[in-house]
């Protein structure tokens, strides 16, 4: 049995406000509705154009993020276009999303104003798409790993099914963390984290082999060293911190996000104190708020991104990087 401190978090929130970003080459990224990639001429096209490796995909454009992106179509990443397992042939066979319904006189990208932050409960990305996407079919437009490196499965215009309270007006990102727990029910948090030098370092299960990190010889730390515990909704949870490179992908991704969609705002959820909201949004507060919010916020049986997610810390680096040129 390992020991861990405990502490506390106090959450405030800071508001921000999004700027215009560059875009680069449009290319069409529709799939055929049956089938397990994209049409030879539409992976040629994406072959054939010169790359930073840092680009989402927003409604067919380019988008820089400053951030390590893999996209669908690189070699290692996460389609969530097929309509097929992506890990080996046994699984369900169907579509995991669909096209964005928006309102007359809309496109897909101003239905979008909604930002959902989970937590994959699978520890690392890897596993978070093959239990997604293979025996779930659901899926979600991010995968943040452990390392930092962004995983992009389908174009921020597709409708991912990942929150569906929000589904439609929303782009979710599932950060891999193996999760929150209840006092005495640790167990989990246990079995990914041993003593190294410094503090506590993941140690994911052997059965998952390399974990699919793409960073050689990755040494995963929480941000925050000691055990976090803290309220979400009306019970209280135990929960380790995600990684400095989580923190810093998810920054630079919200940034590029809140900048290249215009209904999309770096608000946060507020308590009537300014601090992060700890408990769902009533139906009325959900249908008017424009931002990022966690899956808890949506859902009163979720608990992620968790207590031990820095609310605070986001939302000053967020307004930061918002405001460099």
């Amino acid at each position: 049995m390992r020991s861990f401190a405990l502490c506390s978090i106090v959450l405030v929130l800071s508001a921000c406000k999004a700027v215009d970003v560059p875009t680069y080459r449009r290319f069409e990224t529709r799939t055929p509705v049956a089938g397990p990639a994209f049409a030879p001429e539409v992976e040629s096209a994406f072959e054939s154009e010169a790359r930073r490796g840092d680009e989402i995909v927003v409604d067919g454009t380019w988008v820089s993020t400053g951030a390590k992106v893999v996209l669908w179509l690189d070699p290692g990443g996460y389609n969530a276009y097929r309509t097929v397992p992506h890990f080996g042939t046994a699984g369900p066979v169907g579509m995991r999303y669909r096209t964005r319904s928006v309102e007359a006189g809309r496109d897909a990208i101003e239905a979008i104003d909604q930002f959902v932050l989970h937590y994959d409960v699978c520890g690392l990305s890897r596993e978070c798409f093959r239990v997604l996407h293979d025996q779930r079919e659901l899926s979600v437009h991010f995968l943040i790993d452990v390392d930092g490196t962004i995983y992009q499965t389908l174009d921020v215009r597709e409708e991912a099914w990942h929150a569906k309270e929000v589904n439609s007006r929303s782009v979710g990102v599932e950060i891999a963390h193996i999760g929150a727990y209840p006092r005495g029910q640790t167990e989990p948090i246990e079995a990914w984290y041993e003593p190294g030098p410094g503090g506590l370092v993941l140690d994911w299960p052997e059965e998952l082999g390399d974990g699919g990190v793409r960073t050689p010889d990755f040494v995963g730390r929480p941000a925050r060293p000691e055990l976090i515990e803290g309220r979400i909704g009306d019970a209280t949870y135990l929960q380790m911190d995600f990684t400095e490179e989580q923190y810093d992908a998810l920054v630079k991704l919200s940034a590029a996000l809140v900048r290249a969609l215009p209904n999309l705002s770096a608000e946060l959820p507020r308590d009537g104190r300014g601090g992060v909201r700890t408990s769902p949004l009533e139906e009325s507060e959900l249908a008017t708020f424009q931002g990022i919010l966690g899956h808890y916020h949506l859902n009163s049986a979720k608990r992620d991104p968790g207590p031990a997610f820095h609310w605070e810390r986001f939302s000053r680096e967020l307004a930061h990087e918002l405001a460099r040129p």
